[in-house]
């Protein structure tokens, strides 16, 4: 490798990825999986070097474990198992599961196949890997990392100040950071502010790892792959109905706890239909990745307003749930959110590549998603339409007119 290792450890990736691999080791432990790389960004190209870095920096991933003090840590985290736990023990990841070339349009390739269980715990490392190894080769990452401190104080005073106040958020930018030195500084940083805010706090990281070495709260919810999956992996099931086979599962696995739903896989119609009174208790907020954040918000605020009306329920008070943002956010966008929804909800901000990666340079706009399950195609279709990715037209067109069909022969209560 030229470059330093880029993945330390184990933990050095998304909390939800723990939370689903639970789910999957104790319910779709057979499952199979085909993940694809794709760069979204016009004109960016990976040269032969780089490829051969990624090659020698996933293969330095592949020969970690996970240590006695980092499975420690997963047992503070009330909603794991120990079952669990003990299987992350063993646990590794095989180099075996890639295929790395430079056959695409952007001169890498990399798809990883295997169990759900193994490849789902590629993604968020790799991802990284691909980001810090782009952005030290094909720039003056120095200049960068200049840039970058400088943005990153400028957005610590802004909420010192109280230019911008989103109350609580949490930092979500390992799959993007500009590298890990750059979002380990973005956490300190943020975090160890917190008492000189106006009306925001940084309550900690999806980073698992920099949660334990900061001592601060490691966060996330679920991913897209997880209703994918459920969903539409089984031919027995009607994939319209992905979100209720979703909020089945991950309540069996977790009942009231570790309960924020990402509604947009297919979608959020579908998933309004699904999560009925009984879930609506179940999960404690839900997650915006898609779509215009306003409509989304005040459609969720209704929706738990509905159960509120009828049953007189404090668990489904839409005062008492979360609405967690994720899309694409800064802290302007973020703050004129809180501001309009802080007295109809609980509100929170996952806010990613504005932390972990702002310079003066264009961020990669880069994702390794789930396109197959059980030898199957697999999509997500979300609330806007760039951000769908499936290999399979038809199973694309398939899926829509499911949902279609389900929406219209739906009696609305």
């Amino acid at each position: 490798m030229k470059l330093k290792p880029i993945i330390t450890s184990l933990l050095e990736t998304d909390l939800y990825k723990f939370s689903m691999g639970q789910a999957i080791y104790h319910q779709f432990p057979s499952y199979k999986t085909r993940w694809t790389f794709k760069c979204r960004n016009e004109g960016v190209k990976f040269t032969h070097e780089m490829v051969e870095e990624i090659k020698e920096q996933i293969h330095n991933y592949c020969s970690l474990r996970f240590s006695e003090d980092e499975l420690a840590y997963l047992q503070t985290i009330e909603w794991l198992h120990e079952d669990y736990i003990d299987h992350l023990q063993i646990w590794k990841p095989r180099f075996g599961d890639f295929e790395i070339t430079e056959d695409s349009p952007c001169g890498l390739s990399i798809n990883a196949i295997g169990t759900w269980l193994n490849t789902s715990m590629y993604e968020i490392p790799v991802l990284a890997i691909v980001n810090e190894v782009y952005f030290r080769m094909q720039y003056d990452y120095d200049e960068l990392f200049e840039q970058y401190k400088r943005r990153l104080e400028e957005k610590k005073n802004w909420l010192v100040t109280g230019k911008y106040n989103l109350g609580p958020f949490s930092e979500f930018g390992l799959r993007r950071r500009l590298s890990a030195e750059a979002q380990e500084l973005a956490v300190k940083v943020l975090t160890e502010n917190n008492p000189n805010y106006k009306e925001s706090k940084c309550v900690g990281t999806s980073n698992v790892y920099l949660a334990m070495k900061y001592k601060v709260l490691a966060v996330g919810t679920m991913a897209h792959e997880f209703i994918m999956c459920v969903g539409q992996g089984n031919p027995m099931y009607n994939p319209a109905y992905s979100n209720k086979l979703a909020m089945d599962a991950w309540t069996k696995e977790y009942g009231v706890l570790n309960g924020t739903y990402l509604t947009d896989t297919i979608g959020d119609e579908t998933a309004h239909l699904d999560m009925g009174y009984t879930y609506s208790i179940c999960f404690a907020g839900v997650r915006h990745d898609s779509g215009d954040p306003y409509k989304w918000g005040d459609e969720w605020v209704a929706h738990f307003q509905k159960y509120y009306d009828k049953y007189h329920d404090e668990r489904v008070n839409p005062k008492s749930k979360t609405l967690l943002f994720s899309d694409s956010l800064d802290f302007e966008r973020a703050s004129a959110l809180y501001s309009y929804f802080k007295d109809k909800s609980k509100v929170a901000f996952g806010i990613g590549t504005y932390i972990a990666n702002d310079t003066d340079v264009p961020s990669l706009n880069i994702v390794m998603k789930v396109t197959e399950c059980n030898n199957r195609p697999v999509a997500k279709l979300s609330n806007a339409g760039g951000k769908t990715m499936c290999e399979d037209d038809e199973y694309v067109e398939y899926l829509r007119k499911s949902i279609e069909w389900r929406l219209a022969h739906t009696h609305h209560k």
